[in-house]
This record gives C-alpha cells, structure tokens and sequence, in this order.
C-alpha cells in the first residue's frame, strides 16, 4: 500500500514518502512499525494493550527480573548442638 501513496507538493514530481503515516490498531504490527522506520516514516499508530504488555514482559525477563519474590536457596540450617 505504501508504494502508491504520492504526497502532491508545490512544483516537480510528488514525493513518494510521507513525513507520518496515521493507522488504527489494526497496523500496529511489528511488521509494519518496521518497514515504515526502515522508510523513515513516523507512524503515528495506537498500540494493542496487550502488544504493549508482552513487550514489558520481555524487557523484564531480559533483564533478569521476574514476578517472584526471592527464597532462601540455602539447603539447611546449622544444628544447634
């Protein structure tokens, strides 16, 4: 789709990349966030919440934090004697 758009501007030939691109959320994919970076485009796309909290999950478990509070590792206690 993004190959037949033509920006019309004051002289010479339209321009075939747009300064933002507006979507629903239907667009959000990866996919297409990607290919308008790789283009220079700004998307201007609302985001899935559950898009936005998978990604927080990951950042969280890449940096080693989990959901689980921490527990004693240590296999036993010294006897008293």
């Amino acid at each position: 789709m993004l190959g037949t758009i033509r920006v019309p501007g004051p002289v010479g030939r339209p321009r075939t990349r747009p300064d933002a691109v507006a979507g629903d959320k239907a667009y959000s994919s990866r996919g297409n966030r990607v290919h308008l970076r790789k283009r220079g485009i700004k998307a201007v796309i609302p985001e899935k919440k559950d898009q936005a909290a998978n990604r927080r999950r990951r950042a969280a478990a890449a940096a080693g934090l989990s959901g689980a509070t921490p527990t004693c590792t240590r296999r036993g206690t010294p006897s008293s004697a």
